[in-house]
């Protein structure tokens, strides 16, 4: 990479994350481009997740512990407002790139590296990251999109941030879906790079819902974010091979329209769920088109 390289921030909530932000701060700190402040917010933690933070904080004076209160209520809009407080703290810092990382996250040394030449490389492009692989188990885009980038690591492009006024708080999550359909509104480009993985140590959307509920709560989501019925089919069926294989498909599926009968209210403008609409129809038609089957469907 030239001398132009970008400089980054980075903000990361942590509640109770004091099994895994030890494995998150030893691939932050071995990182051939290290951030030029890392703000970790603590949102209420109990756990001992502080006492770890300030330890490394008083070496690496880059790393600095933000303590918020505990919250009596638990939902995924408490992490947009523990990622404004780290975001207050970084707001007089001449920075191009600020990215949001999870605090169950672990990553090569050039990482950061590899993400910041996508950004020096191409000035359209708003929000780049990896997939992210939990165990054996890697992200699969036939259901989603390599424009799609992943919460547990997401970074920014400062003026693609400011342009979709940063991540809207929404009780049912889904605000890294909705940062990044914004930013396409808005004409900046999204890409996840394959190249290379983030490891992802908690399964996703465990920390809010375990077990069955789990599938239940996703389906919901999917409506309240804008999905299509027609999406959402071929979404759910594809989940059946899954574990809970079958189950889980038809709990994302029975959530959806839970969702949809129950009051029918949406977490987006019309606007996000016109042009995500779009966006999945033509993704859908592609996938149809690839698959082995539709030869035999052509006239």
């Amino acid at each position: 990479m030239s001398s132009t390289c970008p400089t980054y921030v980075l903000i990361t909530p942590a509640r109770n994350e004091a099994a895994f932000i030890e494995m998150t701060i030893g691939s932050v700190i071995q990182q051939s481009v290290r951030p030029l402040k890392w703000v970790i917010v603590s949102d209420g933690s109990t756990d001992g997740t502080d006492n770890i933070v300030l330890k490394y904080a008083a070496s690496h004076d880059w790393i600095e512990l933000v303590r918020l209160p505990d919250r009596r209520v638990r939902n995924f809009a408490g992490k947009v407002s523990a990622f404004n407080a780290g975001y207050e703290r970084v707001k007089d810092i001449d920075y191009d790139i600020v990215g949001s990382l999870d605090a169950d996250i672990s990553i090569d040394p050039d990482y950061f590296r590899f993400l910041l030449d996508k950004f020096l490389r191409n000035p359209r492009l708003g929000v780049a990251g990896t997939p992210f692989r939990e165990g054996d188990s890697q992200y699969d885009y036939r259901f989603s999109s390599i424009d799609h980038v992943s919460g547990a690591c997401q970074l920014f492009r400062r003026e693609c941030f400011e342009s979709i006024g940063g991540y809207v708080p929404i009780k049912g999550g889904g605000i890294d879906v909705v940062a990044v359909v914004t930013a396409r509104m808005k004409g900046w480009q999204t890409r996840s790079f394959p190249e290379k993985v983030c490891l992802h140590h908690r399964e996703m959307g465990s920390g809010m819902h375990t077990g069955l509920n789990l599938p239940f709560k996703w389906g919901q989501k999917d409506y309240r974010l804008g999905g299509h019925p027609v999406w959402q089919m071929f979404r759910c069926v594809y989940q059946m091979k899954n574990k809970p294989y079958v189950l889980g498909g038809i709990l994302c599926f029975a959530g959806y329209f839970y969702a949809m009968f129950l009051n029918g209210q949406r977490s987006v403008s019309p606007e996000l769920v016109e042009f995500r609409r779009q966006e999945q129809l033509s993704r859908l038609k592609s996938f149809l088109r690839w698959m082995p089957f539709s030869s035999s469907l052509k006239p």
